[in-house]
């Protein structure tokens, strides 16, 4: 039987690196603030692990993106199909990741993405033409690698 898995990606600052993976892959942010509520109410979480945004409170050091066609737990907020969870760790990012997301939008859309992604906050690395494969290898806001083919 398949497994079911989501990508969690460490980070320093795991709100603002979500939201940048969200535009990036035009996925929708999880909204949490039901459970949130309710680990509050019953005095599981203390106001340390929380920040209100936009009227609504989001865990200060975990964020999830998921797909927007994907099924969501009402009860969560937790996406239940492609995702991934940005999580806040105490140690900066040292060396290349070992692990890296490519983004598969085609010869003709490359350049274009490549500009709004720089518009978010990504920065260029490397233009790659290398083994069969044309790509631009980017770092996300907090430095994390990836491709756009």
């Amino acid at each position: 039987m398949a497994l079911h898995w989501k990508l969690v990606v460490d980070c320093a600052d795991a709100i603002p690196l979500a939201r940048f993976w969200a535009a990036a892959l035009d996925y929708d942010v999880e909204d949490n603030s039901a459970l949130i509520d309710r680990l509050v109410e019953v005095g599981a979480v203390g106001p340390e692990a929380y920040v209100e945004i936009d009227g609504r409170r989001v865990f200060r050091e975990l964020a999830g993106i998921r797909h927007p066609d994907d099924p969501v737990d009402p009860d969560s907020g937790i996406g239940l199909g492609r995702r991934l969870l940005f999580q806040a760790v105490p140690e900066p990012k040292r060396v290349k990741n070992r692990l890296h997301l490519d983004l598969h939008v085609g010869p003709a859309d490359r350049e274009v993405t490549v500009k709004r992604l720089t518009g978010l906050g990504a920065t260029v690395l490397a233009e790659v033409d290398d083994r069969g494969s044309r790509h631009t290898t980017m770092a996300d806001p907090e430095g994390n690698e990836f491709d756009v083919q």
